[in-house]
Protein backbone atom coordinates (compact mmCIF):
# COMPACT_ATOMS: atom_id res chain seq x y z
CA UNK A 1 0.00 0.00 0.00
CA UNK A 2 2.59 2.27 0.84
CA UNK A 3 4.95 1.65 -2.09
CA UNK A 4 1.52 1.84 -4.24
CA UNK A 5 1.31 5.61 -3.05
CA UNK A 6 4.87 6.36 -3.52
CA UNK A 7 4.64 5.00 -6.85
CA UNK A 8 1.25 6.73 -7.67
CA UNK A 9 2.31 9.84 -9.96
CA UNK A 10 4.62 7.59 -11.77
CA UNK A 11 1.46 4.56 -12.09
CA UNK A 12 -0.88 7.15 -13.66
CA UNK A 13 1.85 8.82 -15.94
CA UNK A 14 1.98 5.13 -17.22
CA UNK A 15 -1.46 3.89 -17.87
CA UNK A 16 -1.75 7.66 -19.72
CA UNK A 17 0.47 6.70 -21.94
CA UNK A 18 -0.44 3.01 -22.49
CA UNK A 19 -4.07 4.18 -23.30
CA UNK A 20 -2.40 6.94 -25.71
CA UNK A 21 0.15 4.05 -27.79
CA UNK A 22 -3.22 1.40 -26.98
CA UNK A 23 -1.18 -1.28 -25.53
CA UNK A 24 -3.67 -2.97 -23.93
CA UNK A 25 -2.09 -5.49 -23.77
CA UNK A 26 0.89 -3.96 -21.54
CA UNK A 27 -1.42 -1.76 -19.94
CA UNK A 28 -3.73 -5.47 -18.62
CA UNK A 29 -0.66 -7.00 -17.35
CA UNK A 30 0.17 -3.92 -15.61
CA UNK A 31 -3.23 -3.94 -13.88
CA UNK A 32 -2.78 -7.80 -12.94
CA UNK A 33 -1.24 -7.82 -10.25
CA UNK A 34 -2.09 -5.10 -8.27
CA UNK A 35 -5.37 -5.05 -5.33
CA UNK A 36 -8.89 -4.39 -6.04
CA UNK A 37 -8.96 -1.19 -3.70
CA UNK A 38 -5.81 0.39 -5.49
CA UNK A 39 -7.02 0.44 -8.64
CA UNK A 40 -10.28 1.66 -7.53
CA UNK A 41 -8.75 4.59 -5.86
CA UNK A 42 -7.17 5.31 -9.07
CA UNK A 43 -10.68 6.25 -10.81
CA UNK A 44 -10.75 9.76 -10.21
CA UNK A 45 -7.81 10.61 -11.90
CA UNK A 46 -8.57 8.48 -14.68
CA UNK A 47 -12.22 8.71 -14.83
CA UNK A 48 -12.74 8.94 -18.89
CA UNK A 49 -10.50 6.22 -18.89
CA UNK A 50 -12.61 3.55 -16.24
CA UNK A 51 -14.70 2.28 -18.38
CA UNK A 52 -11.40 1.25 -20.80
CA UNK A 53 -9.55 0.38 -17.77
CA UNK A 54 -12.58 -2.38 -16.36
CA UNK A 55 -13.21 -4.12 -19.55
CA UNK A 56 -9.14 -5.07 -19.17
CA UNK A 57 -9.75 -6.93 -15.93
CA UNK A 58 -10.59 -10.61 -15.92
CA UNK A 59 -14.28 -11.04 -14.39
CA UNK A 60 -13.10 -11.62 -10.82
CA UNK A 61 -10.84 -8.88 -10.97
CA UNK A 62 -13.52 -6.62 -12.31
CA UNK A 63 -16.23 -7.48 -9.75
CA UNK A 64 -13.74 -6.91 -6.74
CA UNK A 65 -12.88 -3.52 -7.85
CA UNK A 66 -16.30 -2.36 -8.85
CA UNK A 67 -17.32 -3.13 -5.58
CA UNK A 68 -14.53 -0.58 -4.00
CA UNK A 69 -15.74 1.80 -6.54
CA UNK A 70 -17.49 5.25 -5.09
CA UNK A 71 -21.19 4.95 -6.07
CA UNK A 72 -21.16 7.58 -8.87
CA UNK A 73 -17.91 5.53 -10.52
CA UNK A 74 -20.02 2.63 -10.59
CA UNK A 75 -23.46 4.00 -11.96
CA UNK A 76 -20.85 5.13 -14.57
CA UNK A 77 -20.09 2.25 -15.87
CA UNK A 78 -23.45 0.52 -15.42
CA UNK A 79 -24.44 3.05 -17.75
CA UNK A 80 -22.12 2.30 -20.35
CA UNK A 81 -22.15 -1.59 -19.88
CA UNK A 82 -24.04 -3.55 -22.46
CA UNK A 83 -26.63 -6.16 -20.98
CA UNK A 84 -24.01 -8.55 -21.20
CA UNK A 85 -21.12 -7.10 -19.45
CA UNK A 86 -23.46 -5.81 -16.54
CA UNK A 87 -24.80 -9.26 -16.22
CA UNK A 88 -21.25 -11.10 -15.91
CA UNK A 89 -20.31 -8.45 -12.82
CA UNK A 90 -23.59 -9.10 -11.02
CA UNK A 91 -22.76 -12.90 -11.28
CA UNK A 92 -19.90 -12.46 -10.12
CA UNK A 93 -20.56 -9.93 -6.61
CA UNK A 94 -21.22 -11.43 -3.34
CA UNK A 95 -25.17 -10.96 -2.33
CA UNK A 96 -24.08 -8.08 0.73
CA UNK A 97 -22.05 -5.78 -2.26
CA UNK A 98 -25.27 -6.13 -4.40
CA UNK A 99 -27.40 -5.19 -1.92
CA UNK A 100 -24.75 -1.93 -0.93
CA UNK A 101 -24.79 -0.91 -5.00
CA UNK A 102 -28.58 -0.99 -5.30
CA UNK A 103 -29.35 0.80 -2.24
CA UNK A 104 -26.60 3.92 -3.68
CA UNK A 105 -28.50 4.24 -7.37
CA UNK A 106 -31.00 5.73 -8.82
CA UNK A 107 -34.34 4.15 -9.39
CA UNK A 108 -33.87 3.61 -13.52
CA UNK A 109 -30.46 2.09 -12.65
CA UNK A 110 -31.80 0.17 -9.67
CA UNK A 111 -34.28 -1.46 -12.72
CA UNK A 112 -31.58 -2.05 -15.33
CA UNK A 113 -29.43 -4.20 -12.13
CA UNK A 114 -32.98 -6.61 -10.68
CA UNK A 115 -33.63 -7.35 -14.69
CA UNK A 116 -30.43 -9.23 -15.08
CA UNK A 117 -30.02 -10.21 -11.67
CA UNK A 118 -30.90 -13.96 -11.55
CA UNK A 119 -34.17 -14.68 -9.64
CA UNK A 120 -33.07 -16.18 -6.37
CA UNK A 121 -30.30 -12.85 -6.39
CA UNK A 122 -33.18 -10.77 -6.70
CA UNK A 123 -35.57 -12.17 -4.18
CA UNK A 124 -32.63 -12.23 -1.91
CA UNK A 125 -32.00 -8.65 -2.39
CA UNK A 126 -35.75 -7.48 -1.89
CA UNK A 127 -35.24 -9.19 0.87
CA UNK A 128 -32.62 -7.72 2.59
CA UNK A 129 -33.58 -4.01 1.04
CA UNK A 130 -37.10 -4.10 3.69
CA UNK A 131 -35.06 -4.34 6.67
CA UNK A 132 -34.81 -0.62 8.33
CA UNK A 133 -31.39 1.28 7.07
CA UNK A 134 -29.35 1.28 10.13
CA UNK A 135 -30.21 -2.57 10.91
CA UNK A 136 -28.11 -5.43 11.09
CA UNK A 137 -30.66 -7.37 8.70
CA UNK A 138 -29.87 -4.70 6.22
CA UNK A 139 -25.90 -5.50 5.95
CA UNK A 140 -25.96 -9.17 6.36
CA UNK A 141 -25.54 -11.81 3.64
CA UNK A 142 -27.72 -15.02 2.87
CA UNK A 143 -24.16 -16.41 1.54
CA UNK A 144 -22.90 -19.08 4.44
CA UNK A 145 -22.50 -22.58 4.76
CA UNK A 146 -24.72 -24.38 6.99
CA UNK A 147 -24.94 -27.46 7.92
CA UNK A 148 -27.84 -30.48 9.84
CA UNK A 149 -26.03 -31.90 13.24
CA UNK A 150 -26.64 -35.55 11.63
CA UNK A 151 -24.17 -35.21 8.96
CA UNK A 152 -20.80 -37.09 9.32
CA UNK A 153 -17.19 -34.93 8.67
CA UNK A 154 -16.76 -36.71 4.95
CA UNK A 155 -20.42 -35.62 4.15
CA UNK A 156 -20.23 -32.39 5.66
CA UNK A 157 -16.79 -31.84 3.40
CA UNK A 158 -18.50 -33.04 0.11
CA UNK A 159 -21.10 -30.56 0.89
CA UNK A 160 -18.94 -27.91 1.51
CA UNK A 161 -17.01 -28.55 -1.48
CA UNK A 162 -20.49 -28.42 -3.47
CA UNK A 163 -22.32 -25.49 -2.34
CA UNK A 164 -19.69 -23.27 -1.03
CA UNK A 165 -18.45 -22.04 -4.55
CA UNK A 166 -20.33 -18.29 -3.95
CA UNK A 167 -20.06 -18.24 -0.69
CA UNK A 168 -19.06 -15.41 1.37
CA UNK A 169 -16.65 -17.62 3.95
CA UNK A 170 -16.16 -21.19 4.54
CA UNK A 171 -14.15 -20.36 7.77
CA UNK A 172 -17.04 -20.94 10.06
CA UNK A 173 -19.94 -23.02 9.09
CA UNK A 174 -23.07 -22.54 11.12
CA UNK A 175 -25.36 -25.98 12.22
CA UNK A 176 -28.85 -25.44 11.99
CA UNK A 177 -31.95 -28.38 12.58
CA UNK A 178 -34.69 -29.25 9.68
CA UNK A 179 -36.62 -25.55 11.11
CA UNK A 180 -33.21 -23.87 10.75
CA UNK A 181 -32.85 -23.14 13.92
CA UNK A 182 -29.38 -22.13 15.04
CA UNK A 183 -27.83 -24.66 16.89
CA UNK A 184 -24.30 -24.33 17.04
CA UNK A 185 -21.01 -23.54 14.80
CA UNK A 186 -18.36 -25.18 13.46
CA UNK A 187 -14.80 -24.12 12.18
CA UNK A 188 -13.01 -25.19 8.93
CA UNK A 189 -9.70 -25.98 11.05
CA UNK A 190 -11.92 -28.31 13.40
CA UNK A 191 -13.68 -30.37 10.20
CA UNK A 192 -9.92 -31.12 8.63
CA UNK A 193 -8.55 -32.07 11.98
CA UNK A 194 -11.54 -34.80 12.99
CA UNK A 195 -12.20 -37.86 11.99
CA UNK A 196 -14.08 -38.85 8.92
CA UNK A 197 -16.51 -40.83 10.72
CA UNK A 198 -17.73 -38.03 13.48
CA UNK A 199 -20.53 -36.68 13.51
CA UNK A 200 -21.11 -32.96 12.98
CA UNK A 201 -23.51 -32.90 16.36
CA UNK A 202 -20.67 -34.18 18.61
CA UNK A 203 -17.92 -31.45 17.36
CA UNK A 204 -19.69 -28.56 16.96
CA UNK A 205 -19.97 -25.74 19.36
CA UNK A 206 -22.99 -24.89 21.02
CA UNK A 207 -22.01 -21.87 22.62
CA UNK A 208 -22.65 -19.04 20.31
CA UNK A 209 -23.37 -15.31 19.86
CA UNK A 210 -25.28 -14.29 17.35
CA UNK A 211 -27.37 -11.01 16.80
CA UNK A 212 -30.90 -10.62 15.54
CA UNK A 213 -31.71 -8.97 12.22
CA UNK A 214 -33.48 -5.78 14.05
CA UNK A 215 -30.56 -4.89 16.26
CA UNK A 216 -28.75 -1.92 15.41
CA UNK A 217 -25.83 -2.24 12.62
CA UNK A 218 -23.41 -0.19 15.14
CA UNK A 219 -23.96 -2.55 17.81
CA UNK A 220 -23.14 -5.56 15.73
CA UNK A 221 -19.76 -4.34 14.55
CA UNK A 222 -18.97 -3.81 17.89
CA UNK A 223 -19.20 -7.00 18.86
CA UNK A 224 -17.39 -8.18 16.00
CA UNK A 225 -14.53 -6.37 17.57
CA UNK A 226 -14.88 -6.82 21.00
CA UNK A 227 -15.01 -10.78 20.12
CA UNK A 228 -12.13 -10.88 17.39
CA UNK A 229 -15.01 -12.47 14.86
CA UNK A 230 -14.65 -12.95 11.37
CA UNK A 231 -18.89 -13.58 10.91
CA UNK A 232 -21.65 -13.43 13.08
CA UNK A 233 -24.76 -15.19 12.91
CA UNK A 234 -27.89 -13.27 11.71
CA UNK A 235 -31.47 -14.67 13.27
CA UNK A 236 -34.65 -13.41 13.18
CA UNK A 237 -36.91 -13.13 16.26
CA UNK A 238 -37.93 -16.81 16.19
CA UNK A 239 -33.86 -17.88 16.37
CA UNK A 240 -33.70 -18.96 12.73
CA UNK A 241 -30.44 -18.44 10.53
CA UNK A 242 -30.88 -16.12 7.82
CA UNK A 243 -27.59 -14.58 7.41
CA UNK A 244 -24.06 -13.45 8.53
CA UNK A 245 -22.52 -10.40 9.41
CA UNK A 246 -18.62 -10.47 7.92
CA UNK A 247 -16.02 -8.67 9.39
CA UNK A 248 -15.55 -6.10 6.19
CA UNK A 249 -18.99 -5.11 6.37
CA UNK A 250 -18.36 -4.00 9.92
CA UNK A 251 -15.42 -2.41 9.52
CA UNK A 252 -17.33 -0.69 6.68
CA UNK A 253 -19.98 0.42 9.20
CA UNK A 254 -17.52 1.43 11.80
CA UNK A 255 -16.02 4.05 9.43
CA UNK A 256 -19.03 5.03 8.51
CA UNK A 257 -20.33 5.58 11.80
CA UNK A 258 -17.22 7.30 12.83
CA UNK A 259 -16.96 9.45 10.04
CA UNK A 260 -20.75 10.73 11.37
CA UNK A 261 -19.79 11.09 14.92
CA UNK A 262 -17.19 13.37 13.27
CA UNK A 263 -19.07 15.50 11.31
CA UNK A 264 -22.10 15.87 14.32
CA UNK A 265 -19.41 16.95 16.88
CA UNK A 266 -18.28 19.87 14.04
CA UNK A 267 -21.15 21.09 14.15
CA UNK A 268 -22.35 19.48 10.37
CA UNK A 269 -25.30 17.59 9.10
CA UNK A 270 -23.84 13.83 8.01
CA UNK A 271 -22.70 13.32 4.49
CA UNK A 272 -22.26 9.85 3.02
CA UNK A 273 -20.17 11.68 -0.04
CA UNK A 274 -15.92 11.91 0.27
CA UNK A 275 -15.30 15.31 0.90
CA UNK A 276 -14.09 16.23 -2.60
CA UNK A 277 -17.16 14.82 -4.08
CA UNK A 278 -19.17 17.17 -1.88
CA UNK A 279 -20.73 20.24 -4.09
CA UNK A 280 -20.55 23.29 -2.87
CA UNK A 281 -24.21 23.99 -2.24
CA UNK A 282 -24.71 20.56 -0.72
CA UNK A 283 -21.69 21.34 2.09
CA UNK A 284 -23.60 24.42 2.24
CA UNK A 285 -26.41 22.98 3.45
CA UNK A 286 -24.80 20.58 5.91
CA UNK A 287 -22.98 23.15 7.50
CA UNK A 288 -25.66 26.26 7.42
CA UNK A 289 -28.05 25.07 9.94
CA UNK A 290 -26.19 24.25 13.19
CA UNK A 291 -24.39 27.01 12.54
CA UNK A 292 -27.46 29.14 12.43
CA UNK A 293 -28.95 27.65 15.62
CA UNK A 294 -24.96 27.88 17.10
CA UNK A 295 -25.07 31.90 16.80
CA UNK A 296 -28.64 32.64 17.88
CA UNK A 297 -27.68 29.99 21.28
CA UNK A 298 -24.21 32.31 21.38
CA UNK A 299 -26.66 35.82 21.63
CA UNK A 300 -26.71 34.34 25.59
CA UNK A 301 -23.20 35.32 25.68
CA UNK A 302 -24.14 38.62 24.63
CA UNK A 303 -27.02 39.64 26.68
CA UNK A 304 -24.88 38.47 29.93
CA UNK A 305 -22.12 40.67 28.57
CA UNK A 306 -24.32 43.51 27.90
CA UNK A 307 -25.73 43.34 31.35
CA UNK A 308 -22.80 43.50 33.24
CA UNK A 309 -21.50 46.49 31.04
CA UNK A 310 -21.10 48.38 33.81
CA UNK A 311 -18.70 46.04 35.63
CA UNK A 312 -16.66 46.41 32.38
CA UNK A 313 -16.05 50.13 32.31
CA UNK A 314 -15.53 50.34 35.85
CA UNK A 315 -12.34 47.77 35.42
CA UNK A 316 -12.08 47.47 31.68
CA UNK A 317 -8.70 44.82 32.12
CA UNK A 318 -11.38 42.30 32.34
CA UNK A 319 -12.18 41.98 28.98
CA UNK A 320 -8.69 41.36 27.65
CA UNK A 321 -9.15 37.54 29.24
CA UNK A 322 -12.74 37.02 28.34
CA UNK A 323 -11.61 35.26 24.97
CA UNK A 324 -8.61 33.00 27.33
CA UNK A 325 -11.55 31.98 29.86
CA UNK A 326 -14.01 30.91 26.72
CA UNK A 327 -11.33 28.77 24.95
CA UNK A 328 -9.42 27.39 28.27
CA UNK A 329 -13.55 25.96 28.98
CA UNK A 330 -14.38 25.33 25.68
CA UNK A 331 -11.06 23.26 25.43
CA UNK A 332 -11.62 21.33 28.84
CA UNK A 333 -14.99 20.16 28.03
CA UNK A 334 -14.36 19.32 24.19
CA UNK A 335 -11.48 16.93 26.11
CA UNK A 336 -13.96 15.41 28.49
CA UNK A 337 -17.08 15.33 26.18
CA UNK A 338 -14.93 13.61 23.32
CA UNK A 339 -13.12 10.78 25.66
CA UNK A 340 -17.08 10.06 26.78
CA UNK A 341 -18.68 9.51 23.68
CA UNK A 342 -15.46 7.65 22.60
CA UNK A 343 -16.79 5.23 25.41
CA UNK A 344 -20.34 5.51 24.87
CA UNK A 345 -19.53 3.85 21.26
CA UNK A 346 -17.27 1.32 22.42
CA UNK A 347 -19.99 0.37 25.50
CA UNK A 348 -17.40 1.35 27.96
CA UNK A 349 -19.81 3.80 29.98
CA UNK A 350 -23.66 3.18 30.70
CA UNK A 351 -26.23 5.71 32.19
CA UNK A 352 -25.93 4.00 35.16
CA UNK A 353 -22.01 5.28 35.49
CA UNK A 354 -23.14 8.68 35.66
CA UNK A 355 -21.88 9.26 38.62
CA UNK A 356 -18.88 7.62 38.42
CA UNK A 357 -18.08 9.59 35.48
CA UNK A 358 -19.34 12.92 37.36
CA UNK A 359 -16.86 12.30 40.37
CA UNK A 360 -13.97 11.40 38.21
CA UNK A 361 -14.23 14.22 35.99
CA UNK A 362 -15.16 16.92 39.12
CA UNK A 363 -11.06 15.54 40.41
CA UNK A 364 -9.30 15.80 37.03
CA UNK A 365 -10.89 18.82 36.70
CA UNK A 366 -9.77 20.18 40.19
CA UNK A 367 -6.07 19.44 39.27
CA UNK A 368 -6.35 20.84 35.50
CA UNK A 369 -7.88 24.12 36.95
CA UNK A 370 -5.69 24.45 39.71
CA UNK A 371 -2.47 23.82 37.84
CA UNK A 372 -3.78 26.35 35.02
CA UNK A 373 -4.76 28.99 38.05
CA UNK A 374 -0.95 28.44 39.01
CA UNK A 375 0.97 29.19 35.65
CA UNK A 376 -1.84 31.65 34.85
CA UNK A 377 -1.27 33.96 37.80
CA UNK A 378 2.44 33.48 37.67
CA UNK A 379 2.31 34.60 33.85
CA UNK A 380 -0.07 37.61 34.60
CA UNK A 381 2.42 38.85 37.36
CA UNK A 382 5.51 38.38 35.42
CA UNK A 383 4.46 38.79 32.45
CA UNK A 384 1.64 41.33 31.64
CA UNK A 385 2.19 43.46 35.04
CA UNK A 386 6.01 43.13 35.33
CA UNK A 387 7.60 42.74 32.26
CA UNK A 388 4.79 44.45 29.88
CA UNK A 389 4.33 47.04 32.89
CA UNK A 390 0.60 47.14 32.94
CA UNK A 391 -0.64 48.58 36.43
CA UNK A 392 -4.06 47.38 35.65
CA UNK A 393 -3.40 44.11 36.35
CA UNK A 394 -3.18 43.70 40.09
CA UNK A 395 -3.45 40.66 42.36
CA UNK A 396 -6.76 40.37 42.80
CA UNK A 397 -7.60 40.99 38.89
CA UNK A 398 -5.39 38.41 38.65
CA UNK A 399 -7.10 36.32 41.61
CA UNK A 400 -10.37 37.19 40.02
CA UNK A 401 -9.30 35.56 36.28
CA UNK A 402 -7.82 32.38 38.08
CA UNK A 403 -10.51 31.65 40.22
CA UNK A 404 -12.70 32.03 37.14
CA UNK A 405 -10.98 29.70 35.49
CA UNK A 406 -11.03 26.88 38.03
CA UNK A 407 -14.32 27.60 38.20
CA UNK A 408 -14.66 27.42 34.40
CA UNK A 409 -12.60 24.28 33.77
CA UNK A 410 -14.96 22.65 36.63
CA UNK A 411 -17.71 23.65 34.92
CA UNK A 412 -16.95 22.44 31.53
CA UNK A 413 -15.63 19.40 32.06
CA UNK A 414 -18.92 18.25 34.17
CA UNK A 415 -20.98 19.34 31.54
CA UNK A 416 -18.72 18.20 28.99
CA UNK A 417 -18.96 14.41 30.77
CA UNK A 418 -22.53 14.72 31.50
CA UNK A 419 -24.06 16.09 28.20
CA UNK A 420 -23.05 13.02 26.20
CA UNK A 421 -24.67 10.57 28.30
CA UNK A 422 -27.99 11.95 29.36
CA UNK A 423 -28.61 12.82 25.42
CA UNK A 424 -27.52 8.90 24.73
CA UNK A 425 -30.43 7.93 27.44
CA UNK A 426 -33.20 10.32 25.95
CA UNK A 427 -32.43 8.91 22.64
CA UNK A 428 -30.22 11.11 20.83
CA UNK A 429 -27.01 11.27 19.60
CA UNK A 430 -23.94 11.73 21.84
CA UNK A 431 -21.96 12.97 19.08
CA UNK A 432 -24.34 16.20 19.12
CA UNK A 433 -23.99 17.22 22.56
CA UNK A 434 -19.92 17.84 21.55
CA UNK A 435 -17.67 20.74 21.43
CA UNK A 436 -19.78 23.73 19.59
CA UNK A 437 -22.89 22.70 21.33
CA UNK A 438 -20.46 22.23 25.12
CA UNK A 439 -18.58 25.99 23.93
CA UNK A 440 -21.81 28.09 23.65
CA UNK A 441 -22.96 26.58 26.93
CA UNK A 442 -19.84 27.19 28.85
CA UNK A 443 -19.35 30.05 27.45
CA UNK A 444 -21.95 31.74 29.14
CA UNK A 445 -21.43 29.51 32.82
CA UNK A 446 -17.95 31.40 32.42
CA UNK A 447 -19.04 34.68 31.87
CA UNK A 448 -21.45 34.70 35.26
CA UNK A 449 -18.95 33.19 37.09
CA UNK A 450 -16.33 35.54 36.29
CA UNK A 451 -18.53 38.71 36.54
CA UNK A 452 -20.00 37.12 40.47
CA UNK A 453 -15.91 36.96 41.43
CA UNK A 454 -15.34 40.45 40.09
CA UNK A 455 -18.07 41.63 42.24
CA UNK A 456 -16.88 39.47 45.25
CA UNK A 457 -13.07 40.35 44.97
CA UNK A 458 -13.21 43.68 43.37
CA UNK A 459 -16.33 45.74 45.02
CA UNK A 460 -17.95 46.36 41.18
CA UNK A 461 -21.23 45.84 39.64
Amino acid sequence: MFEFEEERSELLEKIEDLVERKCYAELRDLLLPMEAADIASLAGDVEEKLPLLFRLLPKGQAAEVFVELESDEQELLIRGFSNTELKEVLDELYLDDAVDIVEEMPANVVHRILQHTDPEMRKSINEILKYPEDSTGSIMTTEFVDLKATLTVADALKHIRRTAQDKETINVCYVTDIHRHLLGWVSIRTLLLAEEEDLIGDIMECNFIAVQTLDDQESTAQALSKYDFLALPVVDTEGRLVGIVTIDDAIDVIEEETTEDFEKMAAMLPSDKPYLKTGVWETWKARTPWLMMLMLSATFTGMILTHFEKSLVACAILTSYIPMLSGTGGNSGTQASTAIIRALSLDEVRFGDLFRVLWKEFRVAVFCGLGLAAANFAKMMLVDRWLLQNPAVTPMVALVVCATLVGTVLAAKLVGCALPILAEKVGFDPAVMASPFITTIVDAISLLVYFQFARMFLGIG
